[in-house]
């Protein structure tokens, strides 16, 4: 094997990071909240670059092959229901160009074998474009465990948390290093069918999946459905879940195809 040159040991990982439609002065906008960027920097040692949503199917492969991981963060939007086969009413808002592009995204990520990381909605996705189905807990009994009412102020909805039974010798298990977790939660989606391909890592109450891995693929595929983003500093599991982000990104680096490194 070639040794290791100075450059390869100073590359710093580029991790992909997905972006919504907003709409700011009246006008088409793409966003990612800072919190997400802020994690990937300083909890995964990792670069932060914004994937655009608006943008053609093809650049995805493209895009892919100069990252070193993708992240699908957490939104406010819902997964149009047509995306998983379902005819029941989409509740709103929606994101178009992130239910088209996230699902092209994952897949070249797949093909390409990078590491692909989601959070709540980015969980959500990955189960969509591996052929999962999802559900609408609003009107579900038991539904007030998985969201803060709708009054909460910002803190009120992340403090808001329950318990979460992470499954024996599970990728969660294996870097969160424990039995069972309490964990924010802010969502109204949920893996109702999972996808061929993925297997749970915890459940929480009513049996809602809240984390998964992705089995026979070439790099890691993880997601979880609350908010390890949101100030994770007092809670050890969500800075495993980032730590484990910047290694995995690292493995095997090399650079990505296409990378750029610091000399």
């Amino acid at each position: 094997m070639p040794e290791m040159t100075s450059q390869m040991r100073q590359h710093r990982p580029v991790v992909g990071v997905i972006a919504c439609g907003r709409t700011v002065e009246g006008e088409p906008a793409q966003a990612v909240k800072h919190r997400y960027l802020e994690a990937v920097e300083r909890f995964a040692d990792a670069i932060p670059l914004i994937i655009p949503t608006n943008q053609s199917a093809d650049n995805a492969a493209y895009l892919v092959a100069r990252l070193d991981a993708i992240l699908l963060t957490g939104s406010n939007s819902n997964i149009a229901p047509r995306r998983y086969g379902s005819d029941t009413p989409a509740h709103l808002p929606n994101d178009d160009g992130r239910d088209d592009f996230g699902q092209v995204l994952i897949r070249a990520g797949m093909n390409s074998a990078k590491p692909i990381f989601g959070i709540c909605r980015g969980l959500q996705e990955i189960n969509v474009a591996l052929g999962g189905t999802l559900r609408d807990l609003r009107h579900s009994i038991g539904a007030d465990h998985h969201h803060a009412p709708d009054d909460a102020s910002l803190e009120e909805t992340f403090a808001f948390t329950h318990p979460v039974e992470v499954v024996a010798n599970s990728t969660l298990f294996r870097f969160a290093e424990a039995e069972r977790l309490v964990v924010n939660s802010v969502h109204f989606q949920a893996i109702d069918r999972l996808a061929k391909g993925l297997v749970a890592n915890a459940t929480g109450p009513e049996g809602i999946i809240e984390a998964v891995a992705a089995t026979g693929s070439s790099a890691p595929v993880f997601a979880v459905q609350w908010h390890p983003e949101w100030r994770p500093e007092d809670r050890p599991h969500d800075l495993a879940f980032w730590h484990y982000l910047g290694e995995a990104a690292r493995s095997s680096y090399m650079p990505a195809p296409g990378a750029e490194t610091a000399a």
